[in-house]
């Protein structure tokens, strides 16, 4: 199952193009010059590098070498072609691919929600890379809660997504046009609502239980953390989330924001290019 075409090109500094994974294809952003920077996307419905980072990829890709991918199954990245297709163990592998794509022995990883968890577990085994960030983390034996139903289930419309987003985003006035087109490029089609329906089929936890993080791991982890975390979360509470990974990390900082649910990129955009670029000179 293949995905869209390439997407139109919201970003100045950053180009589009697809490389191959594992014999899938991979939508990839990349610009900008400097020290290297992955961005790994969520898993919510429409997720892809550029719902996820589209206010603030420009201005990173000013300082810095940024590459963003979308992962197998979201944005303009294939789709799994057999299930299961949610798949954690490949989305990890392809995030150490995409460390090979950039090709540098110090790189800072940036991974919001599900994907904070992928960084932080590149970040336990892999020495390339020496710094994190996190917005949104998960990673830990979180209880089911009902919110997360506008996480993992894939909206019908774009009336259902506006809905969605209204947990995803604490101040409603973000959800506008951009926000919403988006989102529906990538859910637009009944076959990928399909899809996506499919990915996260069954009890939530054990997708929770899939992005968890051992103790052990987190213990391994080396690099220098921030981890962001919306106050106001609904559906990844930050004291059930990155309130416990952070004391379990030797040199995490931990950012509480007010104003702020799940989308930090998009609530809290300065605080985050603030936090990255302190980060980046630690």
């Amino acid at each position: 199952m293949t995905a869209a075409l390439a997407p139109a090109n919201p970003f100045t500094r950053v180009s589009f193009e697809r490389l191959a994974f594992e014999g899938l294809g991979v939508g990839c952003w990349h610009g900008g010059r400097g020290q290297p920077l992955l961005l790994l996307h969520g898993s919510g419905p429409g997720a892809s590098s550029i719902g996820n980072w589209r206010t603030i990829l420009d201005a990173l890709a000013q300082d810095y070498r940024v590459l963003a991918v979308d992962l197998i199954g979201f944005g303009a990245s294939d789709r799994k072609p057999a299930a299961p297709f949610f798949d954690f163990a490949l989305w990890l592998r392809q995030a150490r691919w995409a460390l090979d794509q950039i090709g540098h022995d110090r790189i800072t990883v940036l991974g919001h929600s599900i994907s904070a968890a992928l960084a932080l577990q590149l970040a336990a085994s892999d020495p390339r890379v020496t710094k994190v960030a996190t917005t949104g983390a998960m990673g830990t034996e979180m209880p089911v809660n009902p919110f997360l139903d506008a996480v993992w289930r894939c909206p019908a419309d774009r009336a259902a997504m506006a809905a969605a987003a209204r947990v995803l985003i604490h101040d409603p006035r973000w959800i506008d046009d951009a926000y919403l087109d988006a989102r529906m490029a990538v859910i637009g089609s009944a076959a990928y609502r399909t899809y996506f329906d499919t990915m996260f089929a069954g009890p939530f936890d054990r997708f929770i239980q899939a992005a968890m993080i051992a103790k052990a791991d987190l213990a391994r982890i080396t690099a220098d953390v921030v981890m962001l975390h919306g106050r106001e979360d609904l559906a990844f509470p930050a004291e059930q989330c990155s309130q416990q990974l952070a004391p379990e990390i030797a040199n995490a900082d931990l950012h509480l924001l007010s104003r702020c649910s799940h989308s930090v990129a998009l609530e809290r955009r300065d605080a985050l290019l603030s936090a990255v670029r302190q980060l980046m000179l630690q």
